[in-house]
């Protein structure tokens, strides 16, 4: 999603210059997409290339909902040309994607350099760093911002905690909820209304994705010839074959929405596309089983959101920065919270349980094999629920009193993370990425 978002932001870059009349793109200028770090040893599995190529051609990821991908792609592969009313320029994706694996950007693992280029002179470039769960920076702000991200100044914002400890304070000051503060937070920029039909679409795409997995099947794409397994299993606890538990229930929604991602299907980024299928999984499940209603699923998103945004605040949810502890450990966390949340939990509860689903996922590395969000990433979406259910639950047996608060437990995480070695953070040189024996 970073790099679909980054090439189409060059895009409209070059028609701003074009338009401004300091960059003038003759018949023989090119453009061209480098990718770094983690994007150049990961882009094929990832499919950053197919990306590229959509965003250059003005494609945005919510645009695509319903169109086949596989088939647009097909044809865009095969042109040679982006054209656009000022201007047209060269672009063979075979030739002009470049998968850069030397150094990467020192700003950050997930670097891109778009260009544009006549023969050996470059008219136009712009760097873009893809952050996590979509989000990008460009290379004016990347310098400037934290974890990285953009901020914002938190006047004007009711509750505008940047820490756990902020949040349980607010949150005793006033009497409110986190999903309480959160809603009058974005009241800055939505009404009632507005926001809970935000909050709705994203849980009817998140059901529609859990639908979709569960009912397809087949072998996923990419050369690992793995199977779907979220249809087949549903089927037989449909059919009360064998013993049933929760975890089961669990691990057949969260696989179904990282089967879709493996697929290049649709997907809400919670927080990240491989990490996807967490807080649906379980969020699904008290719909489903507990009878959960709409206010008690607006107050689950509204509490994943918030802590899902301090550990982003303090730390990162990019696998190329900390791991997939900052991906499938981060989704746990959220929708620990706010299950917590939704159980009747105490703010001091919730912020337990998210705690202790971050805390046990600590260390956890991104060591895709092949390159692709399949193994060990459908599975470990699964775990991440399951944990993320027994943390909240654990949490709901105390009094919300811990030893290792939120903050301290993102801190340690952020420092693990600067400190794992790049063969872990989804580069596929490490780990279960290696360690496939062919008989």
């Amino acid at each position: 999603m970073g790099p679909m978002v980054a090439a189409r932001a060059f895009r409209r870059s070059i028609g701003r210059h074009v338009a401004n009349g300091d960059l003038v793109v003759g018949d023989g200028a090119r453009i061209q997409a480098i990718l770094k770090g983690s994007l150049a040893w990961t882009g094929k599995g990832h499919a950053t290339d197919r990306a590229v190529v959509l965003g250059l051609n003005g494609y945005t990821p919510r645009a695509l909902i319903d169109i086949d991908v596989n088939d647009l792609i097909g044809d865009l592969w095969q042109r040679i040309r982006i054209e656009e009313d000022a201007w047209t320029a060269g672009f063979a994706p075979p030739d002009d994607i470049i998968f850069d694996r030397g150094d990467p950007l020192p700003e950050h693992p997930n670097g891109m350099i778009f260009r544009v280029v006549d023969g050996d002179r470059c008219l136009h470039e712009r760097r873009y760093f893809s952050i996590g769960g979509g989000f990008i920076s460009g290379e004016e702000e990347i310098d400037d911002i934290e974890a990285p991200l953009a901020m914002e100044d938190a006047q004007g914002f009711p509750y505008p905690f940047e820490s756990g400890r902020d949040m349980l304070e607010m949150s005793q000051e006033c009497g409110l909820s986190i999903a309480g503060m959160k809603r009058e937070n974005e009241h800055r920029y939505h009404g009632d209304k507005e926001l809970d039909r935000g909050l709705d679409e994203i849980w009817m795409v998140m059901k529609q994705c859990i639908e979709n997995g569960l009912g397809a099947e087949g072998t996923l794409p990419g050369g690992l010839n793995v199977k779907r397994r979220a249809h087949h299993l549903i089927e037989a606890l449909r059919a009360g074959e064998g013993r049933i538990s929760m975890n089961d229930w669990l691990c057949a929604y969260a696989m179904a929405v990282n089967e879709e991602n493996a697929a290049g299907h649709m997907v809400v980024t919670a927080p990240t596309n491989g990490a996807a299928g967490v807080v649906p999984a379980v969020l699904n499940y008290m719909v489903e089983h507990e009878g959960l209603d709409m206010d008690g699923i607006h107050d689950f998103l509204l509490t994943a959101a918030a802590i899902g945004g301090l550990i982003k605040h303090r730390s990162s949810i990019s696998g190329a920065e900390v791991g997939c502890q900052g991906e499938v450990g981060s989704a746990s966390a959220m929708a620990a919270a706010g299950l917590c949340a939704v159980m009747g939990g105490t703010v001091a509860q919730v912020e337990n349980a998210a705690e202790i689903a971050l805390e046990h996922h600590l260390g956890l590395t991104c060591d895709p094999v092949a390159g692709l969000v399949q193994v060990p990433c459908i599975e470990r979406n699964g775990f991440g629920a399951i944990k993320a259910f027994t943390a909240a639950s654990l949490a709901m047996r105390g009094s919300g009193h811990h030893i290792m608060t939120l903050d301290a437990c993102i801190s340690a995480m952020k420092q693990t993370g600067e400190e794992m070695s790049h063969k872990f953070k989804e580069t596929s040189l490490g780990g279960l990425a290696v360690s496939i024996t062919e008989c």
